[in-house]
């Protein structure tokens, strides 16, 4: 078997500010399998021409089935001399999903049966939830999210996401932080797990008097309390505090992860299956984690094909944790002829379809062309006020 074509579908999200970028490859014996390489660097045609140039080179006459030394010689090749990036990395991880929907639908099976089969019959699912309003406004939300199943979500009250530097927090973020922690407390009880997101936002010392604040309530997780590429004042912040640090969004390889897991900077690792290097490279970070006894939350906030790459691994991992994403209705079920799993009471369950366990709908892909909006201005219109 031979790939001999490649194609892209750049899709504007409708009501966000944001695309989702997906690859689909074509075989000589009529079998395509997709993959997705999102990144809301907002760089996208500078990801398609790399698709397109490391496609030429690498992708175009190759057996899908020779999936690690397709992705030794992208990574040991042009893609930097065994250096990661979040263009050459993301769009490496996309070739490498797409071999795999390409094997499982060749074969029959769903990609986790190819894994090693599944450690799970259901994952845990989490949900963002709002930080607008007020404390009390916060936790009513948090309180309908376990009305429909949910048992987790996470969400950021600092306010400040994406701002240039880490930061310090003041008293009155400080309190809101506090406050919205307790009244969500008080209104879910032990029914879920709150987990508090923040994109880096705090230095050091910040990181350490916001988890002193929230500690008291049980917090699941506290997500890049620093900016990811200092690991070791990450775990500064996981030295002082009780509450398990997670990360891992932004790292790529898992070079990368197993510093963050020599130097004790976190215990629940955020993979994210379409930037760190693909399925398989995804089941060797799980590997690591497992061997000093951290989790895997995979980050999933992009397209559907993203979210059945995360879920083939999740499967498969006896430390898996919680999946972000939740329930899948919306555009990401607009946009597929087939889902590879069903949402039920804050659980996925997958339905064992062959590869990845998706179509996407090309005539739907068409109907919603790229948003041309900047990075900068797209997250301004969404990001929270400081406090």
């Amino acid at each position: 078997m031979q790939i001999t074509d490649i194609r892209t579908y750049l899709v504007g999200v409708p009501d966000r500010p944001w695309n989702w970028l997906f690859v689909k490859l074509s075989t000589d014996e009529g079998i395509e399998g997709v993959g997705e390489c999102t990144n809301w660097a907002f760089r996208d045609d500078t990801m398609i021409q790399a698709i397109r140039e490391l496609g030429q080179h690498f992708v175009l006459g190759w057996d899908p089935f020779k999936i690690e030394l397709l992705w030794q010689r992208i990574y040991a090749g042009i893609h930097d001399f065994h250096h990661a990036g979040m263009i050459e990395t993301p769009v490496l991880s996309a070739f490498e999903m797409a071999c795999w929907d390409i094997v499982g639908k060749s074969l029959q099976q769903p990609v986790y049966n190819l894994l090693g089969g599944p450690y799970w019959d259901r994952l845990r699912a989490y949900s963002g939830l709002s930080a607008e309003g007020t404390p009390q406004e916060v936790a009513a939300r948090a309180a309908a999210l376990v009305d429909r199943g949910f048992t987790c979500f996470k969400f950021d009250p600092l306010g400040g996401i994406f701002d240039i530097a880490p930061r310090d927090m003041s008293l009155q973020t400080l309190q809101f932080t506090e406050d919205c922690v307790r009244a969500i407390r008080d209104h879910v009880g032990n029914d879920a797990d709150i987990g508090l997101g923040t994109h880096g936002e705090c230095t050091t010392h910040a990181a350490i008097r916001v988890a002193k604040r929230i500690e008291q309530f049980d917090v699941a997780f506290f997500e890049e309390p620093v900016p990811p590429e200092n690991v070791d004042e990450m775990a500064r912040v996981a030295a002082h505090t009780s509450i398990p640090i997670a990360t891992g969004e932004r790292l790529l390889t898992k070079f990368e992860f197993l510093e963050v897991l020599q130097k004790q900077a976190a215990q629940i690792l955020q993979l994210d299956v379409s930037h760190c290097g693909g399925i398989l490279e995804a089941k060797k970070i799980a590997g690591m984690a497992e061997g000093f006894y951290a989790q895997i939350a995979p980050h999933m906030p992009y397209g559907p094909v993203a979210g059945a790459a995360a879920v083939q691994v999740d499967m498969t991992c006896p430390n898996f944790i919680f999946q972000e994403g939740g329930d899948w209705s919306g555009f990401r079920q607009e946009i597929t002829t087939e889902l590879p799993i069903k949402y039920e009471k804050g659980y996925l369950i997958p339905l064992g379809k062959p590869g990845l366990g998706i179509e996407l709908d090309d005539a739907v892909c068409a109907k919603h062309p790229p948003h041309r909006d900047t990075y900068t201005d797209a997250f301004r219109r969404q990001r929270l006020p400081r406090r």
